[in-house]
């Protein structure tokens, strides 16, 4: 398998992570992949119209999007519990990930919006909209212990993303004040090798 990828995209690492939690890092070839707004990026398009980081070829070279749908793949390849099979649990995870892929989106508007668009020609109400969504949505995890404290799941992965995100790109956020319980389980996260072997580089 191929997985495109951005060691500065935390869509990306969600898949990492995912990815050496259920022993399939070995069976993925990692092929670096820039996207830059406003451009064209042709070659990259050819692969996904989306232009989106990450994407899966499989074997028998079936092209997947999204990096929800790749965990999911390659949690039902082996045979994990990385998503939960049915019931309340499964629908509390998928909520919580579509929570947290919009605070994704959010942040990454606010990030292309700060150093891609013109600075004349930025938005700033628009750019403090999409970051309220994103800190509120930490607002909602930092007062919900059944994913702080529950099993290593798909919420926890793509919570420790979001975490992730914001001191790489965000650093002087102050989220780490302003919301102690996850800190600590940022903290207690970056102790598990998937975890702190995919933090992204220094800005």
């Amino acid at each position: 398998m191929k997985l495109t990828f951005s060691p500065a995209s935390p869509f990306a690492r969600k898949v990492r992570i995912a990815a050496i939690e259920l022993g399939l890092i070995d069976k993925i070839e990692f092929v670096p992949a820039s996207v830059t707004p406003g451009t064209a990026n042709e070659d990259y398009s050819k692969i996904t119209p989306l232009k989106k980081l990450p994407v899966l070829i499989t074997n028998d070279g079936d092209v997947i999007l999204d990096s929800y749908v790749i965990v999911e793949y390659l949690n039902e390849m082996a045979g994990g519990s990385l998503i939960p099979d049915y019931g309340p649990r499964r629908w509390k995870a998928k909520t919580n990930h579509s929570l947290i892929n919009g605070m994704l989106d959010s942040m990454l508007l606010c990030r292309y919006e700060k150093m891609v668009r013109p600075q004349g020609s930025q938005w700033q109400a628009w750019s403090d909209d999409h970051w309220n969504r994103a800190w509120t949505g930490m607002a909602r995890f930092e007062n919900m212990p059944d994913v702080l404290n529950g099993p290593f799941d798909i919420s926890q992965i793509g919570l420790v993303c979001v975490l992730g995100y914001a001191d790489f790109r965000f650093a002087d956020c102050g989220w780490r004040k302003a919301y102690p319980k996850l800190d600590a389980f940022h903290q207690k996260m970056l102790e598990r090798p998937s975890v702190k072997i995919s933090v992204p580089p220094p800005a």
